[in-house]
């Protein structure tokens, strides 16, 4: 909760643009597949996904990110990896407004539709790029690979792809810790 607050408490010191986001999702394995059926680590909480990125299967959960267009994290939502992306975007995104930027795996008309009845324009292209009657530009496309290097730098600089919390609790403290280490950063180096 402490570290929760000061996370916020950081944000609202930041001047950012709220109009302009962007929100994508990270898997995060528990254990290595062989050992998943006795891996007891956040065992209440985890469950299987598929990892589009390595194409495999694994145990664990999904971290979902919301930043702004200058680089801070203003949302996070962790779930397990077997729910939808579209799910998590409903609560991930409550209460925003303006343009945000998604990866093919949030396209739902009915999502959009919702979204931009509270003010908010959800703009994600088809799941399938050869039926999609209008291209995304190529500068758009561009803008949305700061959401990677966001992710890029969690991963390597602050280690969240390790998970070595056995409970949701612990894991929950490290990674409120990871994000405000992160958002400190941000800061400092603006």
């Amino acid at each position: 909760m402490v570290k929760n607050r000061l996370w916020q408490a950081l944000l609202q010191r930041i001047n950012f643009d709220p109009a302009f986001s962007i929100v994508d999702s990270m898997p995060l394995p528990v254990c290595r597949f062989a050992r998943a059926n006795r891996c007891r680590r956040l065992r209440d909480i985890s469950a299987y996904g598929h990892d589009e990125v390595v194409r495999k299967t694994f145990l664990g959960v999904r971290t979902h990110l919301h930043i702004c267009w200058s680089g801070f994290i203003v949302g996070l939502a962790i779930a397990p990896a077997n729910v939808h992306e579209i799910s998590v975007a409903k609560e991930l995104l409550a209460g925003s407004s303006g343009w945000v930027l998604a990866d093919h795996k949030y396209w739902s008309p009915e999502l959009k539709q919702r979204l931009t009845e509270h003010g908010l324009h959800l703009q994600a292209p088809f799941r399938k790029a050869k039926i999609e009657p209008r291209h995304w530009p190529i500068w758009l496309k561009h803008k949305r690979y700061r959401i990677e290097t966001v992710i890029g730098q969690l991963v390597e600089r602050f280690k969240a792809k390790k998970v070595w919390a056995r409970d949701a609790w612990h894991f929950w403290s490290r990674w409120f810790r990871r994000v405000l280490r992160y958002t400190f950063a941000e800061l400092i180096t603006d």
